[in-house]
């Protein structure tokens, strides 16, 4: 946990403060920039030509938001690869009020594991940014792994800031990848987003009639849960092309009911496309 607080330092440092300085002077958002570090971003990547060629298959659910859902994004040795240097590192998972990071259980319930980088782990990086194009001034931050246990959750949210309009940063968009999913429930829930009627979508989302109650009590059945299928992921914006953010993108990891569960977040930082 006093590692997890520590990655937070650089963070409020690097990223925050450099972000809230230029908004406070009002320049333009051209003018606008980051501090990278390589505690918070995945900085430099793979050998060229050092990493498999990796085909998966994609599936459009959305065009605005933009949400793809990605069969075999990892293989089956990747998968266990980021469960064995993850085991040694997993903390107890954290959550921002404001003022502090702490543990709170009506919020969330998980351990996560902030990976180092080896060749595997850089080669999963690149996958995520050829996926969209190398899209120029967007930088993935360091990769975590998320395990969530019998009751494990995360109460319904946003990936991204409400600051991001402002200061042309912010959370362009995110994977949800399952690295492991030995469970029954645990389904990422999308309640804004409308659920789509062809029965083939059935093989990676409920449909019917199912428990889609998130911990903080949100029921939407008309809404988009995806189950947790071990090496799939899903791609989603979190912003429109000014900086302001979807609100179909607010979703839920709803609890695990038994088994377990191992999601790998990739969170690409960057400049809103108006302002690139």
């Amino acid at each position: 946990m006093i590692g997890y607080l520590l990655a937070l330092i650089p963070l409020y440092f690097f990223v925050y403060l450099p972000l809230s300085s230029n908004h406070a002077k009002q320049q333009p958002a051209t003018r606008v920039s980051i501090d990278l570090n390589e505690t918070i971003f995945a900085l430099g990547g793979p050998w060229a030509g050092s990493c498999v060629d990796r085909s998966y298959s994609t599936h459009l659910l959305s065009r605005q938001p933009l949400v793809i859902y990605i069969e075999d994004f990892l293989s089956e040795a990747e998968s266990k690869h980021l469960l064995e240097i993850s085991e040694s590192q997993f903390e107890p998972s954290l959550v921002w009020n404001g003022e502090e990071a702490r543990v709170d259980p009506s919020v969330r319930i998980s351990e996560n594991a902030l990976l180092d980088r080896d060749d595997v782990v850089k080669c999963i990086e690149e996958r995520a940014r050829a996926f969209q194009g190398w899209r120029p001034k967007t930088y993935i931050e360091r990769l975590r792994t998320q395990r969530y246990g019998p009751s494990g959750h995360y109460v319904h949210h946003y990936d991204f800031s409400a600051d991001a309009k402002a200061t042309g940063w912010g959370r362009v968009s995110s994977f949800m990848v399952y690295v492991d999913a030995d469970c029954t429930g645990g389904g990422t829930n999308f309640p804004r987003i409308r659920r789509p009627k062809d029965e083939r979508w059935c093989e990676f989302i409920e449909c019917g009639v199912v428990n889609a109650v998130g911990a903080d009590g949100v029921d939407d059945h008309e809404g988009v849960t995806f189950k947790p299928i071990k090496g799939n992921a899903v791609f989603w914006e979190n912003l429109k092309e000014d900086g302001s953010g979807y609100d179909e993108t607010w979703h839920a990891g709803l609890p695990v009911v038994n088994g377990t569960k191992v999601g790998l977040n990739i969170w690409n930082y960057g400049m809103v496309r108006t302002m690139e």
